[in-house]
């Protein structure tokens, strides 16, 4: 029962991003330009589903519990809304702090070192992304700040080195989920937080299947980009 709401989520997500009903055919070109002031439905098309789907998750979810709404929803509102708050607190703070990093003077002779580790682009996108994304504390502030600096150069490499920027993503992406999770990591706290243990007793399980896991799949990836 709790899985069928994650799995409507998948696949309304994949409904309306990718198929017949996808948002993208919702509205009028004109209607998009004037009211929304977008000129491309394709930007947005992507958030736009999710943000539909996951409200179908959650019409699910009432539906599948209405007994218990009726009788805990103001509690459940209550509780849910103070989840909410230490999730949304700790995110703010490792983006704010993160903002105040990458502003500092040697946070540039880092930023530098970490770009010309090496020729080849995909080491130097895993190495730069995961350097930056550790010491922000945060996933996608390592990997806006790599490719926004550095994404059109490592795009260029690829192509000349025949690597597809298919590839390129993907390595970025993943690369950015491993040295992000470090000890001062706004997700790392919060699921410490919520489930009442301690760094020393949980941190080397969270490295465990986070760091050292994602080490392992660069690995496989960069030894299978050199044969594409």
């Amino acid at each position: 029962m709790a899985i069928v709401p994650l799995v409507l989520v998948i696949l309304f997500n994949y409904l309306f991003s990718r198929s017949g009903i996808s948002v993208k055919n919702w509205y009028d070109q004109t209607v998009l330009a004037d009211t929304f002031n977008i000129e491309n439905v394709s930007t947005v098309t992507s958030s736009w589903s999710l943000i539909v789907a996951l409200t179908m998750g959650v019409l699910a979810v009432m539906l599948l519990n209405v007994k218990r709404i009726k009788v805990k929803l103001a509690t459940g509102l209550t509780a849910g809304a103070m989840g909410s708050l230490l999730a949304i607190f700790n995110t703010a703070s490792e983006v704010g702090f993160g903002n105040v990093v990458k502003t500092l003077p040697g946070f540039k002779v880092i930023q530098d070192s970490v770009f010309n580790a090496s020729s080849n682009p995909i080491v130097s996108e895993v190495i730069a992304v995961n350097v930056l994304a550790g010491i922000t504390g945060s996933a996608s502030g390592g990997l806006s700040i790599a490719l926004e600096v550095m994404g059109s150069h490592y795009l260029q490499l690829a192509q000349n080195l025949g690597i597809t920027p298919e590839m390129l993503h993907r390595i970025a992406s993943m690369a950015s989920s491993g040295m992000d999770t470090l000890s001062h990591n706004g997700a790392v706290i919060t699921l410490l937080a919520i489930t009442g243990l301690t760094h020393r007793q949980s941190y080397k399980d969270i490295f465990i299947i986070t760091i050292l896991k994602t080490v392992a799949v660069f690995i496989l990836a960069f030894s299978a980009s050199l044969f594409i």
